[in-house]
C-alpha cells in the first residue's frame, strides 16, 4: 500500500508546490473512516481510495482532485457527513465529494426511466465542474481493474454499464488511453472468447513484425532527421475492443485491417508536422483516401493530428499520425491535460471552456439534453448524443458541424437551429440535390432548403441520427396533433351549441370543462378532438351548464325484437343491431328509424371491418344501413348531423371459425431497396395474406404503401400494425381511412351484404 510521502512525492513530481498538509490529512482522514472494511478481494477498503488517488496524479491533475479520489467514498461508505469534510477539507472539495456522492449508485442496467434519471444527474454534477467527471472515471478504472473478484453477473453488469457510459464518455473528452483501458477490461469480461482470440493474433503478429517496426521507425527517424526535423517516432498496436468494433462495423478479417500496428511521429512545431508530412508523402506512396487533417480541423474533443498511410518500407502499409509534443500529451490525456485547476480554487468555467472546446461543448450538450426531454428517451437521446463517432461537415459559408456517424441532412438542419429544422424540404449536398435520408460523410458541404410552411413528418424521428432532432421532430409532431385536436374539438362544441341555439360565455365554458373533468376550456376542446370526450357526454353537460331541457320521443320499431333490444335484419346474419333509447334524434333521423324494417339493406364501410371491431351504424331516409368502425374519419363529418345513429354487434356465431376479412392498412416507408420485401415480410410472419397494394410516392424519400390484407381477427390485425411499426423505416403504420381504401378497388366484404351503395 502506497504511504502518505509517496503519494506526495508523486504530486511533487509535477507540481512543486503541492500542498503536502492537505494531502496528509485527506489520507490520515480516509484511512480513519473506512478503518477496517474490507473489499470483495479481502484487501483493507482503503487501498481503492488510494489507488484512485495515484490514478489521478499520473492524470497529473490538482491537489483538491487527488485528495477528492481519496476522499470520495466517504461520504457514501462510512459514518463522516458532508458538514464535517465542509469544515475539514473546505466547500470546493466537499462540493465535489457530495457531487460524487449522489452519483455513486448508478444502476444503467436496471429499468430504463432509472438509468435516465440517475444518468441525468451524473450529468448535471459533471457539468458543474469536471473534476466530478474526471474522480468518477479514475474510480471508475480501478473497480474494473479488479472486478475479477465480484460475482461473474455483477461483473457483467458493470462491464455493460462502463462499456456503454464511462468509455464513451473518457472518449468524448479525449482521454484516449483510458478510453481504451475501460473497453478492453469490459470487453474481456463481456466477450472473452473474442477477446482472447484478438490478443492472441495481436501477440502473434508483434511477435512476427518486431523487426519491421523497429526497422520503419529507424529509417522514419534518419530520414527526418536528413531533412533537419527532430522527431520522437513509437509504434503502437491498435487495441483489442477498437479492432474488434472495426470488424464489425465493416465486416472484414482481421488480417485485412492496415491499421493494427502504427506509428505516431511526434515533432517540435505545427510546421515541422506539415513538412514531415510534405516529406513522408514525396517518399514513400500515398494510399489512397486515407489521408486525414485533424490539425486544420480538430475534433470536438480537442484531438489534433496529420493522419496518413503509405506503402512505407518493406512495401508494408504504415499509417502515421503526426503531431506535435502538446498534441500528444492531449491526445494521451484529454482534458485532463488543460492546466484547469493551476491559479487554486476553482478557475472559472469560462476559462475552462476557453482551454478546452471538448468540455465547453459537453456543457452545452448536457444543457441541452437536461432540459425538457421526457425521462423515457433521456437514456435514447443522450447516447445518440454524447456517444458516437462524429463526421464534420460544413454550412456554405464554412462553419463546422459536427455530428455522429450515420447522420443526415434532416440532423444538420436542426444542428444549426430548431427552426432551420422544422421547416426543412430538402438539402443540396457539394451542389447537389439528393434525398434527406442521405448519409453525410466528413467533408460534405450542406445547403438546407426551406419551406415556412412546412412541419416535420413524425416517419423523420426514424431516420435522424442525433438525439437533438429526434426530440425536436417528436415535440414538433405532438404540437401539430395537438393543434388538430384542438380544432376539430373547436368544430364540434360550435355544431352543438349552433344546432341548439345558444351561446357560451367564458365563465359557462370553464364551468363546462370542470363539469367534464378538465382544467379550461383549451384542455376541454383537446380532449373532444382526441375523442377522449364523446357527444352524448358533452350534451348531457351543455343541458347542465345551460339549463337546457329536451323533449323525447319513443320509437317503436317496425322489426323483430328481442328481450335484450336487439335485432336482426335479413340482409346479413354476421351484426345484430339496437337503437338505443333516449337518443336526441332530429327529423331526418327519426324518418330514417320509422323507415328501418326486417328488409333493410346494410353496407359495410370501405374501410373493411373485422371481428373485435367497435361498430356503429348509420341509418339515413331512404338509404340502406352503412356500418363503420368507431375508428372511422367518416363519422365526425356526421358527428351532428341530422341521422339516427345505431348500437351495431358482432354474430360471431354466424361466422367459421377460420374465416377472413378484408381491410385497408397504411403506412409510409422510406424510399430504399428492399422496403417492399421488409413490409411483405413482416405481414406475412403473422400469418396474415396481403389481396392487393397501392403505392404512391410522397416526397424523393418517402412511398405510401396502401395495402389490403385478409386477417382473422382484431387480434390478427393488431399483431400485424405492431410488427409493422416495430420495423426500422416505416411510420404513420395505421389502418387506413376511406380515401386510402377507396384507392384500393378490389374490396369486398361478405357476398351476404349488399354493396350497391359502398361508401365513397
Amino acid at each position: 500500500m502506497m504511504r502518505q510521502y509517496e503519494l506526495v512525492e508523486r504530486v511533487q513530481a509535477y507540481n512543486p508546490d503541492v500542498d503536502e498538509n492537505l494531502l496528509n490529512k485527506a489520507y490520515v482522514y480516509a484511512m480513519q473512516k473506512h478503518g477496517s472494511q474490507k473489499r470483495a478481494s479481502g484487501d483493507p477498503y482503503f487501498h481503492h481510495p488510494l489507488e484512485v488517488a495515484a490514478i489521478l496524479t499520473e492524470l497529473k491533475l490538482d491537489d483538491a482532485s487527488v485528495a477528492v479520489g481519496l476522499l470520495h467514498d466517504t461520504i457514501e461508505d462510512t459514518d463522516a457527513t458532508r458538514a464535517e469534510i465542509d469544515q475539514l477539507f473546505g466547500a470546493e472539495i466537499a462540493a465535489i465529494v457530495d457531487g460524487l456522492t449522489k452519483i455513486e449508485r448508478l444502476n444503467l442496467v436496471s429499468r430504463e426511466e432509472a438509468q435516465a434519471e440517475n444518468l441525468r444527474k451524473l450529468l448535471l454534477a459533471i457539468s458543474q465542474d469536471v473534476r466530478v467527471l474526471l474522480v468518477k472515471l479514475a474510480d471508475r478504472l480501478h473497480n474494473m481493474r479488479t472486478l475479477d473478484f465480484m460475482r461473474e453477473d455483477k461483473q457483467k453488469r458493470i462491464a455493460q454499464e462502463t462499456m456503454d457510459i464511462y468509455a464513451p464518455l473518457a472518449g468524448r473528452m479525449g482521454m484516449q488511453d483510458m478510453r481504451n483501458e475501460l473497453e478492453d477490461l469490459s470487453f474481456k469480461i463481456l466477450q472473452p472468447d473474442h477477446y482472447a482470440a484478438i490478443k492472441s493474433r495481436l501477440k502473434e503478429l508483434e511477435d512476427e513484425n518486431r523487426e519491421i517496426i523497429a526497422s520503419i521507425s529507424n529509417e522514419l527517424t534518419d530520414r527526418l532527421a536528413d531533412a533537419g526535423i527532430v522527431a520522437r517516432v513509437k509504434a503502437r498496436v491498435k487495441a483489442p475492443y477498437s479492432i474488434f468494433s472495426k470488424i464489425e462495423r465493416k465486416s472484414i478479417a482481421l488480417e485485412q485491417l492496415s491499421d493494427i500496428i502504427g506509428f505516431r511521429v511526434v515533432v517540435g512545431s505545427v510546421e515541422e508536422c506539415y513538412r514531415t508530412m510534405g516529406l513522408v508523402h514525396t517518399t514513400w506512396k500515398v494510399v489512397p483516401n486515407r489521408f486525414k487533417d485533424y490539425i486544420s480541423v480538430p475534433k470536438n474533443n480537442d484531438y489534433q493530428s496529420i493522419h496518413t498511410t503509405i506503402v512505407g518500407p518493406g512495401r508494408q502499409r504504415v499509417e502515421l499520425q503526426i503531431r506535435t509534443e502538446e498534441m500528444d500529451r492531449i491526445a494521451e490525456f484529454g482534458i485532463a491535460a488543460h492546466a484547469l485547476y493551476k491559479d487554486g480554487a476553482s478557475a472559472s468555467l469560462s476559462r475552462i471552456e476557453m482551454e478546452s472546446a471538448a468540455y465547453g461543448s459537453l456543457r452545452q450538450t448536457i444543457s441541452h439534453l437536461t432540459s425538457g426531454i421526457p425521462t423515457e428517451e433521456f437514456l435514447e437521446y443522450t447516447k445518440l448524443e454524447l456517444f458516437q463517432d462524429q463526421v464534420f461537415c460544413f454550412t456554405p459559408r464554412g462553419r463546422l458541424i459536427a455530428l455522429p456517424r450515420g447522420a443526415t441532412p434532416i440532423d444538420f438542419a436542426y444542428a444549426l437551429h430548431t427552426d432551420i429544422g422544422d421547416t426543412c424540404v430538402g438539402a443540396k449536398i457539394n451542389g447537389l440535390i439528393l434525398p434527406l435520408v442521405t448519409q453525410l460523410r466528413s467533408g460534405d458541404e450542406v445547403e438546407i432548403m426551406r419551406d415556412h410552411n412546412h412541419r416535420p413528418p413524425s416517419n423523420w424521428s426514424s431516420i435522424a441520427a442525433t438525439g437533438k432532432a429526434r426530440a425536436a421532430i417528436r415535440r414538433a409532431v405532438r404540437q401539430q396533433a395537438t393543434q388538430r385536436a384542438l380544432a376539430l374539438g373547436e368544430q364540434v362544441l360550435s355544431l352543438l351549441l349552433d344546432r341548439e341555439g345558444v351561446m357560451l360565455e367564458d365563465s359557462e365554458a370553464q364551468a363546462l370543462a370542470e363539469a367534464l373533468n378538465q382544467p379550461n376550456k383549451r384542455e376541454l376542446l383537446i380532449a373532444l378532438g382526441e375523442g377522449k370526450i364523446g357527444s352524448e357526454e358533452l350534451g348531457t353537460a351543455l343541458e347542465q351548464v345551460k339549463g337546457i331541457r329536451k323533449r323525447r320521443r319513443k320509437l317503436e320499431l317496425p322489426v323483430a325484437d328481442t328481450a335484450d333490444g336487439w335485432f336482426a335484419l335479413r340482409a346479413t346474419d354476421h351484426f345484430r343491431f339496437r337503437v338505443a333509447g333516449g337518443h336526441l334524434e332530429g327529423s331526418e333521423a327519426w324518418r330514417a328509424l320509422k323507415q328501418l324494417d326486417f328488409h333493410t339493406a346494410v353496407v359495410v364501410s370501405g374501410e373493411g371491418v373485422v371481428p373485435g371491431d367497435r361498430l356503429i351504424g348509420i341509418l339515413q331516409p331512404e338509404k340502406p344501413l352503412m356500418i363503420y368502425p368507431a375508428h372511422s374519419e367518416a363519422l365526425i363529418a356526421m358527428h351532428d348531423s341530422d341521422v339516427a345513429w345505431v348500437d351495431v354487434r358482432w354474430n360471431i356465431a354466424a361466422d367459421a371459425p377460420d374465416k377472413l376479412y378484408a381491410l385497408v392498412i397504411s403506412m409510409e416507408s422510406v424510399n430504399r431497396p428492399g422496403s417492399l420485401a421488409q413490409i411483405s415480410t413482416a405481414i406475412a410472419s403473422c400469418d396474415a395474406n396481403i389481396n392487393n397494394l397501392v403505392m404512391r410516392m410522397i416526397s424523393p424519400d418517402f412511398h405510401q404503401m396502401i395495402f389490403e390484407i385478409e386477417v382473422r381477427d382484431l387480434a390478427q390485425l393488431t399483431d400485424v400494425l405492431a410488427t409493422l411499426k416495430r420495423s426500422p423505416g416505416l411510420s404513420a403504420v395505421q389502418r387506413a381511412g376511406l380515401r386510402e381504401a377507396g384507392m384500393i378497388s378490389t374490396l369486398e366484404w361478405d357476398g351476404k351484404v349488399d354493396r350497391s351503395a359502398r361508401d365513397e
